[in-house]
């Protein structure tokens, strides 16, 4: 039979583990708060496209790469919401998602677009929502047949500004999309009237070249990751490329003029990046930001941009934020020169 002394060593003991297991708690949730805001659950990449779009792909391999890193603990989710031009997405995240900070959008250039020009029909801006960081980018491109006499792009844009009529241009999206300000820029800055340029726009790069090689056109705006493979093929050649510098790192691209070296101060590309809830705490805000730079430094970042075919261009908030202000404001002005511009 236990006796009463021996019960009360029990008590005593048990009530001294539970004040240590209390202080232990009291200790780690101390830590916890001096670490900062974490994610308590599942975290969500709303996708401004379908799945297997290259939104979606961002969004996945961002997911894949926190959990194999060990990153990020807690589950992630993508959620496909395409549509409009990304309009349906970013409307949707702005009014429903202001202050979650367990969801974040991946979005790209048409998201500022669509805010700017006359029929986009968005009433998202760029200061509704608040951007986390710009994950990669695809450069613009001005392509013609491997046959074709325009030998530079010099060419191609005095024949342009001579007579407009006479080239038509074809590309893989409507009229104020990415593809056709891409070529709009250069000829812009090459003194052509580019209201009266010939743009036919074709359902995708595919039938856009499709195009260009049957003489449906003189040249093709198109972005590098959709071109390099016919340009390896031999089926195209490239005439200029909108980045800062030569693509060095390219093999296939490497020899190939930039817009600015032949004398069109354009560089222009079309970002993908992450986006927060304008309303989202500021800690979290700040978590989301390192832990983002923390997953572009790994090797395997790196190689999925490599298969892609994209640039590694990684910018934080503020150096990003700056880059869409930047863009909205050249954008703008290219609307209003072709009569595209909204009236906000």
């Amino acid at each position: 039979m236990i006796s009463k002394k021996a019960k009360l060593l029990s008590v005593a003991i048990a009530i001294t583990l539970l004040g240590s297991l209390a202080g232990c708690s009291s200790n780690k949730a101390a830590t916890d708060e001096k670490k900062g805001w974490a994610p308590q659950k599942q975290v969500t990449f709303m996708a401004a496209s379908g799945a297997g779009g290259g939104l979606d792909m961002v969004a996945r391999t961002m997911a894949k790469i926190f959990d194999a890193k060990k990153i990020v603990t807690q589950p992630m989710m993508v959620e496909n919401k395409p549509g409009g031009g990304q309009v349906t997405a970013t409307v949707a995240f702005a009014t429903q998602s202001g202050k979650d900070d367990h969801k974040m959008l991946v979005a790209s250039t048409p998201f500022i677009l669509n805010y700017i020009k006359k029929d986009g029909n968005s009433p998202i801006g760029p200061d509704q929502i608040t951007p986390l960081a710009m994950m990669q980018a695809d450069y613009g491109v001005i392509a013609v047949r491997t046959e074709s006499k325009f030998q530079t792009l010099k060419e191609l844009m005095d024949a342009a500004k001579a007579d407009p009529s006479s080239i038509t241009l074809v590309g893989g999206g409507a009229p104020g999309t990415w593809d056709h300000l891409n070529v709009i820029q250069v000829a812009n800055k090459a003194g052509v009237d580019i209201k009266k340029i010939k743009y036919n726009p074709y359902d995708g790069g595919g039938e856009a070249l499709t195009a260009l090689l049957g003489g449906h056109g003189e040249a093709m705006t198109s972005d590098v990751s959709s071109i390099k493979q016919y340009v390896q093929a031999g089926r195209v050649r490239v005439l200029g490329v909108s980045s800062e510098a030569r693509m060095s790192g390219d093999e296939v691209m490497k020899g190939i003029p930039t817009y600015k070296e032949q004398g069109y101060d354009v560089v222009t590309a079309n970002w993908r990046g992450i986006f927060i809830g304008k309303d989202a705490p500021e800690a979290a805000k700040k978590y989301w930001g390192e832990k983002i730079a923390e997953l572009t430094k790994t090797q395997e970042w790196k190689d999925e941009l490599k298969k892609q075919g994209v640039v590694d261009i990684y910018k934080d908030s503020k150096a990003f934020t700056d880059h869409i202000k930047a863009d909205e404001k050249t954008y703008t002005e290219i609307y209003k020169a072709l009569g595209m511009a909204t009236a906000k």
